[in-house]
């Protein structure tokens, strides 16, 4: 099939990024495409917690009412080192927890409300630009439009078909993590998200809708290639924790099996590449022990929206639109980014995460201030 209509927008990846840019642009009244290989409503590896910066988002601008759809606040922090040691603190920017089968499906529903063409089950495979027009190759057809955006996520075909250059640091201690989710119901405060330690990774708690929890945590592939699964990596590494191993051990899972994803890189990456626009987790990654990654989804979202709606007015050139979106993202973002990485080199070690759970208990300062440099301002 060949669409000969030519969109003002087409979006490769239907996540938080690309689902509340395609709203953001359709309510400016551009047309817009988006293309999702899964089928709504789906599970996603996320730790489901999103920091209070993107609250007046989500409510005011794309008019989620979130209060309605009981998502679970979060105000409290709870930080274990491998060996057991512990950090309590009050978590003052605050959050609050709805899963992506959730949140993704509304968002969904609000897209084609808005006029969007969501296109599910239907996969990208080529992506071409020639006089100024994107043409999009996909299982569905081949569609054109003038701006094209990649929101497909941590890794995608493309990605290595472009040969970007992350995909080529498999030995970075930033490289060839692998990521569990498991949603489960247990004995667990609701206004907390905790952060257990272990050799070479993290797991995150928190509650989300429908008195369910997000038990999430990353690893290293080389841990779960050593132990020959992930149920015998959890026993041998995870419990090491006796905080987790206390919590894996009483928890109700919900699903019969986890959901994994493999790969994931927290190299650096540029916000545009071939002239598409990337955004969310595929123009650059905090790591998640920050818990910030969808609300910098979301606000990247916000910054592309207003540059791509300024190009297709003719207010700006593409040239100026490419590199307005870098600087705004480099700006918004690279200190953030930045500090998630140096978090994760001492969390990433056990005697490392030992000794700096033990000084953040003795320097609440310090802990305060590597809250506020991995979180931003309402948006």
């Amino acid at each position: 099939m060949i669409n000969n209509k030519i969109y003002d927008v087409a979006i490769i990846g239907g996540g938080l990024a690309g689902l509340n840019l395609s709203i953001q642009l359709a309510v400016k009244g551009h047309s817009v495409v988006l293309f999702e290989k899964e089928s709504y409503p789906f599970h996603k590896v996320c730790g489901e917690y999103i920091s209070m910066e993107s609250w007046n988002f989500l409510t005011n601008e794309i008019g989620i009412n979130l209060k309605k759809h009981k998502v679970a606040f979060i105000n409290k922090l709870w930080i274990t080192s491998p060996k057991g040691e512990s950090l309590r603190s009050e978590l003052e920017s605050g959050g609050f927890g709805v899963s992506r089968y959730k949140l993704d499906f509304l968002l969904k529903d609000m897209a084609v409300a808005a006029g969007v063409l969501v296109l599910e089950n239907c996969k990208a495979e080529d992506v071409s630009f020639n006089n100024n027009i994107f043409d999009i190759i996909t299982n569905k057809g081949h569609f054109n439009a003038n701006v094209c955006c990649g929101s497909w996520g941590k890794r995608s075909n493309f990605d290595i078909k472009w040969k970007r250059a992350f995909t080529g640091k498999t030995s970075s201690r930033l490289n060839n993590y692998v990521g569990i989710k498991y949603h489960v119901k247990m004995n667990f405060d609701e206004d907390v998200i905790a952060l257990h330690n272990f050799k070479d990774g993290y797991c995150g708690i928190s509650k989300i809708e429908d008195d369910k929890y997000c038990v999430c945590y990353l690893t290293k592939a080389s841990n779960i290639k050593k132990a020959g699964s992930i149920k015998k990596a959890e026993e041998e590494v995870l419990y090491q924790n006796p905080h987790l191993k206390n919590a894996f051990e009483k928890m109700e899972h919900c699903y019969d099996a986890p959901l994994s994803i493999s790969q994931i890189s927290f190299s650096k990456k540029e916000a545009v590449q071939n002239n598409i626009l990337m955004v969310g987790d595929s123009a650059g990654m905090i790591t998640p022990l920050c818990g910030n990654g969808m609300s910098m989804a979301m606000h990247g979202s916000k910054i592309a929206a207003a540059e791509i709606s300024a190009f297709l007015k003719n207010s700006i050139s593409r040239k100026e639109m490419e590199i307005n979106y870098s600087k705004k993202w480099k700006n918004n973002f690279e200190t953030r980014v930045a500090t998630g990485k140096f978090v994760q080199y001492f969390f990433g070690r056990t005697a490392a995460t030992n000794m700096l759970v033990k000084i953040m208990n003795k320097s609440r300062g310090l802990t305060k201030k590597l809250i506020n440099l991995t979180h931003g301002k309402s948006f």
